[in-house]
């Protein structure tokens, strides 16, 4: 197997190999630790909804992180719909973290210090991005 220079995508390759589907783990973080998330997903069809919402965004971070080519710029489009939604900006953006710490969960001693301070840094980035937007 091909490892990844870069730190983010490594740990996405390494949850893969240890996680098929990561959308009920993400999911039933967000959920827990924002119980007012629960209610922004109706409950027919939204298995489809977390599951794109959550694919699109995995490709929206590794573009960011990586080569900038413009899959990241969903980041943009999605902080001004969310906007629109009443979804506080801090929420937005937790949803990121939401994703960090499911898979720094899952790789559990794999968590390396290069991929838990790429990991910091892109939520920064992230979040200076998505203030940008406003």
């Amino acid at each position: 197997m091909n490892v990844s220079p870069n730190p983010i995508e490594r740990s996405f390759e390494r949850a893969a190999l240890r996680c098929a589907d990561l959308t009920p783990l993400v999911y039933q973080r967000l959920f827990t630790e924002h119980l007012e998330t629960r209610a922004m997903f109706r409950s027919q069809g939204s298995e489809l909804v977390k599951g794109s919402m959550l694919a699109l965004t995995i490709e929206a971070i590794l573009d960011f992180a990586g080569e900038r080519r413009g899959h990241f710029r969903l980041i943009a489009c999605e902080v001004v719909s969310h906007d629109a939604y009443g979804t506080p900006r801090a929420l937005f953006i937790a949803f990121f973290a939401v994703i960090r710490d499911t898979l720094r969960e899952l790789l559990g001693a794999e968590w390396a210090p290069d991929i838990a301070q790429a990991w910091d840094t892109l939520l920064v980035d992230i979040d200076i991005y998505a203030a940008a937007q406003a």
